[in-house]
């Protein structure tokens, strides 16, 4: 029989003595739910934890069953006798509130212990399914189960892409904040991370330009009409389908189609520029994590520099208070304070423009003594201040400043675009069939021709690389014996070695 109902206190095992031990039934009882056992008598327990049964572990079951993480029921099925009737045997199980804390209790330690991940196969799986979307979308009645479950999945993978790089970036902060314990462990995962990271810059760049051009094609075809499906089918599983509830089932609909259209502007946002001055997340997030591993190596410079016994300014600080501490008295302590911080107080904080014209005719050995004086205002003598009469200035108004620095942005990023656009290559073509480039185009053809170069190793006659910022990718070539080729610009002639090249831009729509 079941012991009567008391109050649940399903987390007081955590603040008791032997919580681990408490921490260790409970899991068995979880796990054995997820291989859809209900009930598990003592020895059952003893076995998981590879001990013997005895009565440490029946009076904690017991004190579960008191806190109401468990429920005994009696064992009856092994009853041969009165004895074993009267004897006390249960069958323990999670109870529902048991169940509830330990799903609570998992679910903190994974949000605590997360370290995050950069996921370049959800990128490819947020792709894969737009572009089963946009298949659908040219339907004139599409499936709406098929469309249903396209949209759940995706949504599920973009909240998983986007909450684990936010804890990824979030750990590797604090992995930068801490370096300075393991040195040699930090510096040998500084090198993983650094190459895990550029490979993810690689494929957000190439994935992401895929993601946005397939999310502008999706709202072209009325994407709307697609989210209205998953709506639908949402609001008939919350209400039931009767003419009373047609109300109901209204409202849940439209609750369901909001909710359907501020994912998708979450996913566009992340993807999807709208111009220069609000980037998507998905650029944002290749800029924090270049600027990630700029500090990681400048986290390993300063760890290589303290290794080798250079100082820094923390040695400096500690340096001076063990001097402080050995002053021989406190008149010695207020000169190493004006030594050290120069706090001396200085009137003359303004020249005027005659003093400075004579100092122009003094030369650089002349004593102070002879030198011209530096001729200030009585009132700055005298106060310290000097304050110029009349109005005060007016509040510049920047509008305008800012408009033009917004113009100029945007036509800047314009005339890259057309840059990439005009070097972008159909194929490896050779270098002297490049036409004329304009001096925007022939500069950003230099800093790729010079990526190039610098990531080809000596021997090398053919490199792939990718640029600094993500947004292009070209491919160089060494041809055998080739003739020197002179490439034309409106500003003179590149003149170099024969070359196939490919170049290709990684922002263009596919």
């Amino acid at each position: 029989m079941a012991f009567p109902s008391q109050e649940h206190q399903p987390f007081a095992h955590l603040s008791a003595p032997n919580a681990a031990h408490y921490r260790e039934i409970l899991r068995v009882f979880a796990r054995a739910k997820e291989r859809f056992i209900v009930h598990l008598r003592p020895e059952d327990v003893a076995a998981e934890l590879r001990r013997e049964s005895d009565d440490a572990l029946g009076q904690a079951l017991e004190k579960l069953r008191e806190w109401g993480n468990l429920r005994a029921d009696a064992d009856t099925g092994r009853v041969t006798s009165v004895e074993d009737f009267h004897r006390k045997r249960f069958l323990f199980q999670l109870t529902p509130a048991g169940q509830a804390a330990e799903q609570a209790i998992a679910f903190y330690e994974e949000a605590i212990g997360r370290r995050g991940a950069l996921q370049s196969v959800a990128l490819g799986d947020i792709a894969e399914q737009l572009q089963s979307l946009a298949v659908l979308a040219r339907e004139r009645d599409p499936d709406p189960a098929r469309v249903h479950l396209l949209l759940l999945s995706l949504a599920e993978r973009f909240s998983s892409l986007a909450d684990n790089a936010q804890a990824f970036m979030a750990s590797l902060r604090r992995a930068i904040d801490f370096s300075d314990g393991d040195v040699a462990g930090f510096i040998a995962y500084k090198e993983r991370l650094i190459d895990y990271i550029n490979r993810f810059i690689a494929d957000l760049a190439n994935s992401g330009a895929r993601i946005a051009t397939l999310l502008i094609q999706l709202e072209a075809r009325d994407h709307e009409r697609l989210l209205r499906l998953a709506a639908r089918r949402e609001a008939a599983d919350a209400v039931p389908d009767s003419e009373e509830g047609s109300d109901a089932y209204g409202r849940a609909e439209e609750a369901a189609f909001a909710s359907w259209l501020n994912r998708w502007r979450g996913l566009r946002d992340w993807f999807v520029s709208t111009d220069a001055t609000r980037q998507s997340q998905a650029r944002l997030l290749r800029q924090s994590a270049i600027t990630a591993i700029k500090q990681l190596i400048d986290a390993v410079g300063l760890l290589n520099e303290r290794r080798s016994g250079r100082s820094d300014r923390s040695a400096d600080f500690r340096a001076l208070a063990r001097w402080f501490a050995e002053a021989p008295d406190e008149a010695a302590a207020h000169r190493l304070w004006r030594a050290a911080f120069g706090l001396t107080p200085a009137r003359h904080l303004t020249v005027t423009l005659a003093t400075l014209d004579e100092w122009r005719e003094v030369g650089s050995g002349t004593s102070w003594e002879a030198a011209p004086p530096i001729r200030i205002s009585p009132q700055l003598r005298r106060t310290g201040s000097y304050e110029r009469r009349g109005k005060p200035n007016k509040v510049a108004d920047r509008t305008q400043a800012r408009r033009l620095l917004l113009e100029q942005a945007e036509r800047e990023a314009t005339e890259t675009a057309a840059a990439r656009a005009a070097l972008r290559t159909d194929g490896p073509v050779l270098l002297s069939e490049l036409d004329v480039l304009d001096p925007r185009a022939f500069r950003l053809f230099l800093g790729l021709l010079g990526d190039a170069l610098a990531a080809r190793s000596p021997g090398e006659t053919e490199i792939k690389t990718v640029t600094g910022d993500g947004s292009m990718e070209v491919r160089l070539t060494l041809v055998p014996d080739g003739d020197t080729v002179h490439v034309r610009t409106e500003d003179g002639v590149l003149t170099g070695p024969e070359h196939l090249i490919e170049i290709t831009d990684l922002m263009a729509a596919r």
